[in-house]
């Protein structure tokens, strides 16, 4: 006999931006929203009984409504707004959760100063966050970094490795080292800025990926992962993954032509996929 197992439902892709316009400047922000709701929702399911049901055409409507109203400075505490609302709201929910993507948009800078109300997309990178909360548990906060592509020419190597029968891939002491990380981390406690706390791991991110003498994306995976725990007291462990952008040498002898590492074909399929978490 069939029964319902674990369920939930929610909107997804609510897109929403924000402007506040303040007399010598506006701030604005572009986010992607999804909630998702767990509770009594058996009846539904099994007989078609609507009546616990919230529809998610409502769930958009509330993240607009609550977007009008908030005083909330980071999607961080926007997702959580979400969450508290919607468990106050509905009793027949057991947890909700909020997730939230937000673009890159920076202001102009016009004569090396940031424009008032103009701004750039900067980047395919997405800002991430997700807050969840059972109704008579703690909130559990996560933020991160979706999409981050990097590049570095040089001080990257891959020597060492397991070779067999089939293994074609030739070594390198020198070679290009590109990918498109997502990083998410998870609070311990609340930092005092979420900005702040985000602005201080992607430096942390981003100054080791530079200056790192990588001997495997690994490598330099996991050092990256020490330099967020070191830049923010707060957080307890963070997520890495670090799939290749392969650059591929090219080769140009038939041409009669030496290629010093000059040349190369880049590509992104297939990539190696390399994954991992660091805890304080």
């Amino acid at each position: 006999m069939a029964h319902l197992g674990e369920n939930r439902y929610g909107k997804s892709r609510v897109r929403v931006m924000k402007v506040e316009r303040h007399s010598t400047h506006h701030v604005m922000k572009e986010w992607n929203v999804r909630v998702l709701l767990h509770g009594d929702f058996e009846t539904c399911f099994t007989e078609g009984d609507n009546s616990k049901i919230l529809p998610t055409d409502t769930m958009k409507n509330t993240v607009y409504s609550l977007a009008r109203e908030s005083q909330a400075r980071t999607l961080e505490e926007f997702a959580i707004e979400l969450v508290e609302y919607l468990l106050a709201n509905n009793p027949q929910v057991s947890k909700a959760s909020a997730e939230i993507e937000e673009k890159s948009w920076k202001q102009v800078l016009v004569d090396g100063a940031p424009h008032a109300t103009t701004y750039q997309l900067t980047g395919p990178e997405l800002q991430t966050t997700a807050a969840v909360r059972e109704r008579e548990g703690v909130l559990e906060l996560t933020s991160g970094i979706d999409g981050l592509v990097i590049l570095k020419t040089t001080n990257s190597a891959f020597t060492g490795y397991i070779k067999d029968k089939l293994t074609t891939l030739p070594e390198s002491t020198d070679r290009i080292f590109a990918t498109r990380a997502t990083v998410v981390w998870r609070y311990a406690e609340i930092p005092a800025s979420y900005e702040a706390a985000r602005a201080d791991a992607l430096t942390g991110l981003l100054k080791t990926f530079a200056e790192h003498n990588s001997l495997s994306v690994q490598h330099t995976l996991y050092d990256m992962g020490a330099a967020v725990l070191a830049a923010v007291p707060e957080i307890a462990q963070v997520k890495l993954t670090m799939p290749n952008l392969h650059c591929l040498l090219v080769d140009l002898s038939r041409f009669g032509q030496q290629n010093p590492n000059q040349i190369f074909v880049p590509t992104d399929e297939p990539s190696g996929y390399i994954e991992a978490v660091i805890e304080r």
